[in-house]
This record gives C-alpha cells, structure tokens and sequence, in this order.
C-alpha cells in the first residue's frame, strides 16, 4: 500500500464558504459519493494527514491513515522520519485545503521553545509543545494579514488616522516617526530598536481598554463613510476592507492591528506565502492549500470571540516589517521530477514538509517523480488524470482525489484533461 487513495474529513466552521461554492466541499464530495453538500451549511476546512481530531480514511479497507502508519512505521514513514520528528504514528505534517468567506482570527504561532513553556503553563489553551509554521498557497485569488506594514507605511497611518493616533496617543506617535530607521540592515541595533518601537505602538493597541476600542472603531468606520480618500491615500481600497470586516465582526480591535498595521496581501493562484512563528497573520478570502507542522497552538489578537492571550502575544512577537513582496514565496525547481508538466517547489525554511505543485498543459502526458526519502499526500485541484507506481497499473485521478505515497515509491502522473493540477506535501529527513 505505498500508494493508496485516503478519503479525508471536513470541517464546518463558521467562517468557510456555503456549500457548493466551496472547494472544500466540492472535493469532499467528488472524493466520496456518500458525502451530500447541505448548502445552508459552511465548508471550511478539508483535512489529509494523521491527525486524529479529523482523520483520513484508506478507501481500500476503511482503516485510518494513523492506523496504516502506526502498524509499519519504517515502511510508511522512513525511519530517519522517526528519528528526527520523534513518532512512530503520525506524519510530521498536515495538509489542508481552505475555502474562507469570513476573516479568520489575527494570530501568530509560537515558536518550538515558547511552545513548550506555553503548554507547561496552560495546557488547556496551548495543547501540545510543538510549533506551528503554516504555508498558504493561493487556488483562487485569495487575500490575507501578514506581517507588519513597513515602517514608513506605518508611520504614514499613525499619523493620517485620527482614531489609530488617538488610542497609541501623540506622544508616542511622535516617538516611533522621530525613532524609526527603515533603512537599518537586519540584525543591526537600528534593526532592534525599530522592533521595539514597533512593539510599543502594538502593546498601547493591545492593552487598551474593550470599551475605547469599540468607541474608536465605530468612529473609525464612520470616517471610511465620509472620508474614503483618507484611507485609500494609505492603501488601495482600504476604507473597503475596513467597512467589510467591520460588518463581519462589528468595530472589532482587528479593524485597527490588522487592517491598519498589518500588511494586506493579495495571491494569485499558484503565488504563496510562508508564516512564520511569531509573526501575525490572518485569512480574509480565498481557496488555498494550507500546510502545516502538527500543532494547535494559536495565539490570537482580532477578528475573534475566542480566547486572546495579550500579554503572550505582545511579548513573544518579531516584529519584522518586511513589504508583502518580500513574504512572498520564490517559486523553484525540484531535482526529483521530470516529464511534460511544469513543477513548482514551495520550500519553506523548515524540515516538517515542503509542497509540490504539478500542472499540465494537455492530456495524455506524463510527469515521473523519483524517491523520495519521506512520506507524503497528493491532492488533484483541478482536472483529471491517472497515478502510478512506476511500473505499475493506473489509478484513477478526479478533482478531489486524494492519494497517500509512501516513503522510496516512485511515481507518474498521466493527464487526461489539459488543466490536470495536483499538490503534493511531503517530508524528507
């Protein structure tokens, strides 16, 4: 079974798209005839890998994909895998797709080391002692919060925003404009005292009281009313983001620590962007593939009804400034493919997993992928084709499909359609 199709679980959460407009749904359903769409009903999330909350199903004899695993670890998942994640039950990594209509909440991730004190210390709002890296990579167009704007774009805001200037308070506007060097080397203690300022204006933010927040916000939305161009002179269409996250969660504090400090980040499909620990982020709207390393530990700012850990979050930040340009992800070649599709590697500067993505640009071609030293999972985005072991008798491949390879399997994709597209994450030690 190093090449087997996995059924794969959902979830409904509240912010995902309705129905049949969600991809989401649309491939849970084409994956298994037995799902039935309700479309009064959101489709968020779709789930592959061996994480028990939400596992994945080997269409071949209904066991768990954690349960294959864990009966053969050498064999499906290497055991230099097992020696450097440190299981002999789960992959390293999980692999979803998203389908977003409402703004996720604004968070960041801790790191290995603030994760395990996190854990320590409050277990039931910080479940395991793991980090957290997410890469999202866009399907449609897809928007999104990540990092901080860049110190003069910031500057600009404090400045030209009545409400923003009126909660950080003159003072200490006046001391991060004076203070700044946005052209210090990373690293340098320019680079450090920029972040320090950066961190002064977020905590004055965090830590002011709900009802001042909620006042401000409501002024702040009636300003993007009557004096659009204020806004739109910061950033495109900002006085639009501003009242349209507004209706979803009214005069949150995410209005002002995301649409107005952090970066509005817009992908095409096939751009991505990594997140790293400790810097915040959050979804707007978008299909995309999301992977992650295997954790739940989410420490949250706006845009949420759930638990925020202010003090965590203003402590343990970057503070990196960097231009959306700059969080994007460089599209690269992979050594171990070949053939007549084009792949792109999404590499991210971490060992839990990297994504492949494959396209073709007509039927009947085929792509040949070489061991690889780790396990990993396939999803067909778009199109049709076949899957198989080299050698080996076709499997069929349909928009939704799913398959798990194991680790040292060479494989083919063979396209039947000429916009066959699939994604691929994977681990290798």
């Amino acid at each position: 079974m190093s090449l087997t199709r996995l059924d794969c679980g959902y979830q409904n959460y509240d912010w995902g798209k309705i129905g049949s407009s969600s991809a989401v749904a649309q491939f849970a359903a084409k994956s298994n005839e037995e799902t039935s769409i309700d479309e009064s009903k959101p489709y968020a999330e779709l789930w592959m890998g061996t994480h028990p909350s939400v596992p994945s199903i080997v269409v071949e004899n209904g066991k768990t994909l954690r349960d294959l695993v864990a009966s053969d670890p050498t064999k499906y998942l290497h055991k230099d895998i097992i020696e450097k994640f440190g299981s002999d039950k789960e992959l390293p990594f999980l692999f979803k797709v998203l389908s977003i209509e409402k703004v996720l909440s604004i968070q960041a991730h801790p790191d290995k080391a603030l994760g395990a004190q996190l854990h320590a210390a409050d277990p039931k709002n910080y479940p395991d002692a793991n980090h957290k890296p997410e890469m999202a990579i866009a399907v449609t167009s897809f928007e999104g919060f990540c990092g901080f704007k860049p110190l003069l774009e910031l500057q600009k805001t404090l400045q030209s925003v009545p409400e923003l200037n009126e909660i950080i308070g003159t003072e200490l506007v006046e001391e991060f404009s004076k203070g700044i060097k946005p052209e210090a080397e990373l690293g340098s203690e320019d680079d450090k005292a920029n972040r320090k300022l950066l961190q002064k204006i977020f905590g004055k933010l965090m830590n002011t009281d709900e009802s001042i927040i909620g006042e401000k916000a409501a002024s702040l939305v009636k300003r993007t009313e009557t004096d659009p161009s204020l806004f739109d002179n910061i950033a495109p269409k900002l006085a639009e983001l501003i009242q349209r996250l507004n209706k979803q969660f009214p005069n949150d504090i995410g209005l002002f620590c995301g649409c107005l400090l952090l970066n509005h980040c817009i992908l095409q499909p096939g751009e991505a962007m990594f997140l790293q620990a400790k810097d915040p982020h959050a979804y707007i709207s978008g299909d995309i593939i999301e992977c992650m390393a295997a954790s739940d530990n989410v420490v949250r700012a706006g845009f949420t009804p759930k638990f925020k850990d202010v003090k965590n979050l203003v402590e343990m930040l970057t503070y990196s400034y960097d231009s959306v340009e700059k969080q994007k992800m460089p599209l690269l070649s992979h050594p171990k493919t070949s053939g007549e599709a084009k792949s792109v590697l999404y590499d991210p500067p971490i060992a839990e997993f990297a994504v492949l993505q494959t396209i073709f640009d007509g039927p009947s071609k085929v792509q040949s992928f070489d061991k690889f030293d780790g396990p990993s999972i396939i999803i067909t985005t778009n199109g049709s084709g076949s899957i198989r072991i080299k050698g080996g008798e076709d499997k069929p491949v349909e928009t939704g499909y799913v398959y798990f390879i194991g680790p040292d399997t060479e494989v083919e994709l063979i396209s039947k359609s000429s916009d066959f597209t699939s994604y691929r994450a994977f681990v290798e030690a």
